[in-house]
């Protein structure tokens, strides 16, 4: 008998540490499907074509920062001879570091008035900066001619690329009743300093705003010949 009820007091332990379980993955599924709310944003050229490496961002005095996105310790890599990711967005304040995935080199430089910096021959050591000014760094490799890179420091933690098919998926925790400045940037502009942008009354999460650029896309020649490909 009492073995018993030993028994039926470890199948009702069981049963309340499933229930226990069960409610931990039911509140985490909430916490993430609370999180994974977002504005879908299309961008289109002036023929109506996707754009894709768009960046786009929403700006607001009643748009609080999400602290986890400016902590975040951002990098902006060299590998294979090219900066990856080809275009880094990241929020003002936030710190960047280099790290080179070659073999070989690398001569980082900017001279954008954003952020104009330099790291002199390195490989093996990584550097790091913290971007305080917002705009458009471009980056270049004193080694490397062809590379080209992009970091675009914005005043705002909700941001997104668009993918190939020209689709952003920015990050919003709850709807928005205020006007919010939607900005929209692309290496193809004419001016890199000038984004166009939109102001938007209300922006409801899981929202989808259509935008067709103003302006024709200046598309860049991609040459990977130097001289100096055997550089070690």
């Amino acid at each position: 008998m009492q073995r018993q009820q030993q028994v039926k007091k470890r199948i009702k332990q069981g049963r309340r540490g499933r229930g226990l379980s069960t409610a931990v993955l039911i509140g985490l599924f909430t916490t993430l499907s609370m999180a994974a709310k977002a504005v879908t944003v299309n961008v289109t050229d002036e023929r109506g074509e996707p754009v894709s490496g768009a960046v786009v961002w929403f700006e607001g005095s009643h748009l609080s920062k999400d602290t986890q996105i400016s902590q975040q310790l951002y990098k902006m890599g060299q590998r294979d001879r090219a900066f990856t990711p080809h275009i880094l967005v990241v929020p003002k304040g936030a710190q960047v570091s280099f790290p080179n995935y070659d073999s070989i080199l690398h001569h980082v430089y900017s001279f954008s008035a954003a952020q104009p910096f330099e790291f002199k021959l390195y490989r093996d050591s990584p550097q790091s900066l913290t971007f305080a000014n917002t705009g458009v760094v471009e980056l270049g490799c004193n080694i490397h001619d062809w590379m080209l890179g992009y970091i675009l420091v914005v005043d705002s933690t909700h941001f997104a690329i668009t993918d190939n098919k020209g689709i952003a998926q920015v990050n919003l925790a709850k709807s928005l009743s205020q006007s919010t400045t939607v900005n929209i940037w692309h290496e193809g502009f004419a001016n890199l300093d000038q984004p166009e942008t939109i102001k938007v009354a209300k922006l409801g999460t899981n929202q989808t705003l259509t935008y067709q650029l103003n302006q024709s896309l200046f598309k860049a020649k991609e040459d990977f010949s130097d001289e100096f490909d055997d550089y070690e």
